[in-house]
């Protein structure tokens, strides 16, 4: 069938995830695409305009979500899905200690390199204004 379940259970988050993003930026078109037909008016009468304004998002909606569900559930992208959500529980993550002082580390350097730099152009400004 076409729109079976390819290999249930498995890569369970990271399809789900990928299929709730794509929906999310596909409502968020046809959101856009319902404010755009709204203000177009094409001579018809506003109750004829509301209609083709509300049902043409909503008809493109209701494709592009059957057009995910068989992309996500497609043998292989379902498989590469699985691979990476594999991988990801093999990741050896930082704690949070870790983080925060490599986070610190980065700010403190950054903050030392923006000093010497300044250092070195307000000095370079000073040495060619006497110069010339």
């Amino acid at each position: 069938m076409v729109f079976d379940i390819y290999k249930r259970g498995q890569g369970k988050y990271t399809r789900l995830c990928s299929a709730f993003a794509g929906a999310l930026i596909m409502g968020l078109g046809c959101l856009r695409l319902y404010s755009k037909l709204e203000a177009t008016s094409w001579g018809l009468s506003n109750k004829a305009t509301l209609w083709i304004a509300a049902m043409v998002p909503a008809g493109l909606f209701v494709l592009l979500a059957l057009l995910i569900f068989w992309l996500v559930n497609k043998s292989s992208i379902a498989d590469f899905m699985i691979a990476a959500e594999g991988e990801m529980k093999k990741v050896s993550w930082s704690s949070k200690q870790e983080i925060t002082v490599s986070t610190i580390v980065v700010v403190v350097v950054i903050i030392i390199m923006a000093v010497l730099l300044g250092t070195t152009d307000i000095a370079f400004k000073v040495f060619f204004d006497w110069l010339i």
